[in-house]
């Protein structure tokens, strides 16, 4: 499950590629595809008599709010923005290396409930370094840019929380309804990016009032790609992924990630004719190994 979700997830460059080119900005995108995967948990619940609407505590509550802000609204809107001031590589370079933060994180908080073995630790190093391989790709050459990298490095610390922040979460509370609670607070924590920007709530407002004659929403190719994004990557992704912490522990789920660029370039290959590189072959090896390695408890 872990391996099917990290490569959804590695395929949605090419639909989000295609919602940005139709005129969307990531905030909008993420906005609506977080709505649409909000809406059906919430008629899968109604409709199950599983509804809860808050948590038994306000404690509890919190941590909802920090898992939307950290897995929804803060996470997306850091890589997002990240792009506009450095260099795709840097980006899935610093994001992709989550695992690692979210390897010490864990190790600090609950050395003594899940320690992390040097078994783990070496395997994670490793397949950070093969994933290093596979996305600078043989050009070891890196474009600084102190904005954009301190963005990227946001996002992927922001992951980093998520996976702990997830692992006391599902020790208490179903998957669904901590999916569900992640796409609420995420949708109401990027409330205040859209009163600093009032500009892009338009094209929301002609989903709203279901104006079809200026907005771009109502193609075909945009609300396929949105209901993949939504459905599909968000919704069921998520599900899965909160599933997979509960099963794998967050330190050998979140190594995960380290597929993203390999699935990637996988899909560059099939859909844009991309040349695979013996960087790529070699990275991936490295990947897989340690791996194997990180899923090792000694």
């Amino acid at each position: 499950m872990a391996f099917v979700v990290v490569a959804i997830w590695g395929s949605t460059f090419v639909f989000t590629k295609m919602l940005l080119q139709s005129g969307l900005s990531p905030a909008q995108i993420f906005t609506l595809r977080f709505i649409i995967a909000y809406v059906l948990l919430l008629a899968y619940e109604l409709c199950t008599h599983r509804f809860s609407l808050f948590t038994s505590s306000w404690r509890d509550e919190l941590l909802m709010v920090g898992l939307g802000l950290t897995g929804g609204s803060l996470y997306f809107l850091a890589e997002n923005a990240a792009m506009l001031y450095t260099t795709a590589t840097n980006t899935s370079l610093i994001v992709c290396s989550c695992p690692l933060f979210a390897m010490f994180l864990i190790a600090l908080c609950y050395r003594h409930s899940e320690p992390v073995s040097r078994m783990q630790a070496l395997g994670s190093l490793i397949a950070c370094f093969g994933m290093a391989v596979v996305v600078l790709n043989g050009h070891f050459v890196l474009h600084l840019s102190p904005l954009g990298d301190l963005l990227a490095f946001g996002a992927c610390l922001c992951w980093a929380v998520y996976s702990l922040l997830m692992k006391s979460a599902a020790e208490k509370y179903s998957t669904t309804f901590i999916t569900r609670k992640v796409f609420a607070y995420g949708l109401l924590t990027v409330i205040p990016y859209y009163i600093c920007n009032p500009e892009e709530v338009a094209p929301l407002c002609s989903l709203s009032t279901l104006d079809t004659q200026h907005s771009t929403l109502f193609t075909s190719s945009v609300l396929f790609n949105l209901l993949f994004l939504g459905v599909v990557a968000s919704m069921l992704c998520f599900l899965l992924w909160n599933w997979v912490i509960g099963k794998l522990g967050a330190v050998v789920a979140t190594n995960w990630v380290y597929f993203n660029p390999i699935i990637t370039i996988l899909f560059a290959r099939w859909l844009l004719r991309e040349q695979i590189t013996a960087y790529f072959l070699i990275g991936t090896v490295l990947i897989l190994a340690g791996m194997y390695m990180a899923d090792r408890r000694t």
